[in-house]
């Protein structure tokens, strides 16, 4: 026997004669409360011994629930008390920190110095210039909207970015919304639909599109253009994005139980309550890359000629390449694509494909950006990148890789009150975030929230045009990828790149044209990616930069 086993022995035998003697003795408070403690350890213990399925259980009778009450509470001990202020994930003391402040407009900086390690391998960082200046008030906001667009959208750098209702509490979405409205920047509604709660305090709206086509679907889970025209075409919403993947589960879909669902998502999602609903991981009006494109511009039409783009996470880069060979064919080109970064994710989503699928967003966005130069597009196409924004130095960080605006989740879900407790995919948020619990959400007080949404994105933005002022530059559309150092491994700091060479104009449809020679990395994607379908088999085999071959004159 185990030695606790041994004392749940000694506790029913002798200890429950020793406590019942006692109280027939004095019949006092003190003995009764020992008599029913040994009394409720020794049934407790018998339970455990003879019928709980667990092997803890009979192995080390009620000392095991000490074990499950710890281990439940293991995120908050290793947060409050073990991990120091740069070693969590995915959001580290210091990053929250910083988010709280500027949500709360206090004061954000730090003292004594850093307590980076600046020679750590990978460490990002920037060169500052002896002439620092100011940005241009011109240069402040980014307009959305290619040639077939008749609705241009005038964007900010930072934006809010996809979080359903559903995943979020009502409070949550109303405090994000208004503090969209009072911010000046958009709110991305997620898949779950345009809910009342995004359109309630009139704060600029991404209608985003998922693979269930919420909101705008029939009773089969095709599209419905009549219900999504007359969303579409409310003044609230300004842009349309399409999802086909997400940087959390990119090739994932999801299923909501119909235990799950409410009379009022039911008839916000337009779906039916007697049975599962299901998000496949396949858009079905976007099985292949024209048919991405001619759904695009069905969207834009129905739209009244509003900003319509879609989102991904990217993964083979051929298959971004098979989407631009069919903009090329079709005529047909976004006016935006969202870029999420493998590192993003707001809600629930399997181990492995969180941790294991995905080009990070850097990394994402260098792809995106290379491609579209390559095939002679970027000029008419926005890219907005999505994926860990914590700081200016993040926001700043993504644009220089090649993105024009950026989305933010999860620090947004901080300036509301969000702690990391990580608790978003079991209903029992601890600060009414990511919730349908209504008494939870109520802790939320939208007002005083959606001031705190303004105010960590005023304060990054302002910290971003110091950072951008500080090089030299007055206007962030200057930044570009070399301006980003990364600390070597060998100590000495080298300008971000990727792992293949950056393209030039035209580079792809045009070779002779160019004076670099195409790296064998683009060569290899370009003929392999088909405009008639996405998927391209990965058998490229990926070297380090100084051993690519490229093509000569």
């Amino acid at each position: 026997m185990t030695i606790m086993q041994k004392s749940l022995w000694l506790i029913v035998s002798l200890g429950n004669l020793s406590a019942g003697y006692f109280f027939m003795l004095s019949q006092s408070a003190v003995s009764f409360a020992l008599l029913i403690t040994t009394l409720l350890y020794s049934l407790i213990g018998i339970y455990d011994v003879f019928y709980s399925r667990h092997s803890l259980n009979r192995l080390y009778p009620v000392a095991a629930y000490l074990r499950y009450f710890l281990e439940s509470y293991r995120v908050e001990i290793q947060q409050y008390f073990i991990a120091n202020d740069t070693e969590e994930r995915p959001f580290n003391r210091e990053q929250r920190t910083l988010v709280y402040q500027r949500a709360k407009n206090v004061r954000d900086t730090i003292a004594f110095g850093t307590q980076r390690n600046l020679v750590e391998d990978n460490y990002l960082s920037l060169w500052h210039s002896l002439s620092p200046t100011h940005i241009k008030e011109s240069a402040k906001r980014i307009l959305i909207g290619g040639d077939s667009c008749k609705q241009p959208y005038s964007a900010s750098y930072l934006n809010i970015s996809a979080m359903s209702f559903g995943s979020l509490s009502t409070n949550a979405i109303e405090a994000l919304n208004l503090g969209a409205k009072k911010a000046g920047c958009y709110h991305n509604t997620g898949e779950g639909a345009a809910s009342p709660y995004h359109l309630k305090h009139g704060g600029d709206i991404v209608w985003q599109l998922g693979t269930g086509l919420f909101g705008c679907r029939d009773e089969q889970g095709r599209f419905n253009a009549a219900s999504f025209e007359k969303t579409a075409k409310l003044p609230q919403v300004k842009m349309i994005e399409i999802k086909l993947s997400q940087g959390a589960k990119p090739g994932h879909g999801g299923v909501l139980p119909k235990a799950k669902i409410t009379d009022e998502i039911a008839r916000i999602r337009h779906i039916s309550k007697d049975h599962d609903c299901i998000s496949p991981a396949v858009n079905p009006e976007c099985t292949s890359p024209k048919d991405l494109l001619a759904f695009i511009e069905q969207l834009r039409r129905l739209s009244g000629g509003k900003p319509v783009g879609f989102k991904l996470c990217i993964g083979n880069p051929a298959e971004f390449l098979s989407i631009c060979k069919a903009m090329l064919e079709t005529g047909i080109t976004p006016d935006f694509i969202t870029v999420d970064g493998a590192e993003g994710g707001t809600g629930a989503a399997p181990v492995e494909f969180t941790n294991r699928l995905g080009l990070i967003c850097l990394e994402g966005i260098s792809i995106v950006n290379s491609a579209l130069v390559g095939v002679g597009l970027r000029h008419k196409i926005k890219i907005i990148a999505s994926g860990k924004t914590a700081s200016s130095f993040d926001l700043l960080a993504k644009i220089a890789a090649g993105a024009d605006v950026v989305n933010a989740a999860r620090t947004m879900m901080m300036a509301i009150g969000c702690i990391q407790s990580r608790h978003c995919n079991t209903n029992l948020c601890p600060t009414g975030v990511a919730t349908q619990d209504p008494a939870r959400a109520k802790a939320i007080d939208v007002e005083s929230k959606s001031d705190r949404v303004k105010n960590f994105h005023n304060n990054t933005l302002a910290s971003f045009f110091e950072l951008v002022g500080s090089m030299g530059l007055d206007d962030p559309a200057k930044l570009v990828p070399q301006m980003i150092k990364r600390r070597s491994p060998y100590g000495m700091q080298m300008s971000m790149g990727s792992l293949v060479a950056a393209l030039s104009e035209n580079a792809l449809i045009d070779p002779s044209s160019n004076e670099n020679e195409l790296d064998e990395s683009w060569q290899h994607w370009w003929q392999a990616s088909s405009a008639e379908q996405f998927y391209v088999d990965d058998f490229f085999i990926l070297k380090a930069p100084e051993f690519h071959q490229t093509r000569a004159h």
